[in-house]
């Protein structure tokens, strides 16, 4: 398998959009190879094994700790690439690597990426869609949801921690969007809409106990053909970044037996 290269490059902005979300701006020279259309694929954040960005002193047998996040917006003119983190406190489970140093990174820290790597797209040729997602997956529905088809007909569901964590979406006049804040249960709200006739195409990324009840919906309830769903789940309440790792490859194997 032939590596990954490795780019290097800066962070030229960093702005609190939300009161739980930091947007980053990345620049650097190699990004204007990127594909025009890599707005919703991922990049990995590369860090060294006490979570700092310089990892020249890692040897050829040791890898970098790789945190992966969504690109939410790319210009190909500014050699620029738009990250968005979702703001954790300190003693959150959840802060890994990449929260804390998005947090406090400043205009000029580099720090070294790899990608694009592209995930399942949708079936934009379905009657109808539903997306789902939480607040760590907010950037990639939010560039996903802008590749439907004009005339598309559905909905997104979307958890956030706060009323003011809701941000402008740019979709279909058809698909209504639904937010839902705090303790709601992502999973209860999808299965609470109503059911639209036709071949339906699923997009849903959220916490590891949320995708696993959604999934059983659109597979095992609603029998959506798997072809037609993209799930995926990326945190797990209560556990760390790495703990997450082997739980989401454990669940991965089953899903094969």
């Amino acid at each position: 398998m032939k590596k990954p290269v490795k780019k290097r490059v800066t962070v030229v902005s960093t702005q609190t959009i939300t009161p739980n979300m930091q947007r980053i701006v990345l620049e650097g020279d190699e990004l204007a190879q990127f594909p025009i259309n890599c707005e919703g694929s991922y990049i990995k954040l590369l860090f060294n094994q006490e979570g700092g960005t310089d990892i020249s002193a890692l040897n050829r047998e040791e890898r970098p700790v790789m945190r992966t996040y969504t690109i939410r917006r790319f210009s190909p003119q500014r050699k620029q690439i738009e990250v968005d983190f979702v703001r954790h406190t300190t003693n959150d489970l959840s802060c890994g690597f990449a929260a804390r140093w998005a947090v406090s990174a400043q205009v000029g820290d580099p720090i070294s990426i790899v990608g694009p790597g592209s995930i399942q797209d949708m079936n934009i040729e379905a009657d109808w869609f539903l997306m789902a997602a939480d607040m760590t997956a907010l950037p990639a529905l939010s560039a996903k949801i802008e590749q439907l088809p004009e005339n598309a007909k559905g909905y997104a569901v979307i958890k956030v921690a706060s009323q003011e964590d809701r941000q402008p979406l740019n979709s279909p006049k058809g698909i209504e969007v639904k937010w839902i804040v705090g303790n709601e249960d992502l999973a209860e709200q999808v299965k609470a809409l109503p059911w639209l006739t036709g071949d339906v195409s699923v997009w849903s990324a959220c916490e590891f106990d949320s995708m696993r009840a959604l999934r059983q919906y659109f597979r095992n309830e609603k029998q959506v053909e798997r072809q037609n769903i993209y799930i995926s789940s990326y945190w797990k309440q209560g556990v760390t970044e790495d703990g997450h790792k082997v739980i989401k490859q454990q669940d991965a194997k089953e899903q094969m037996d």
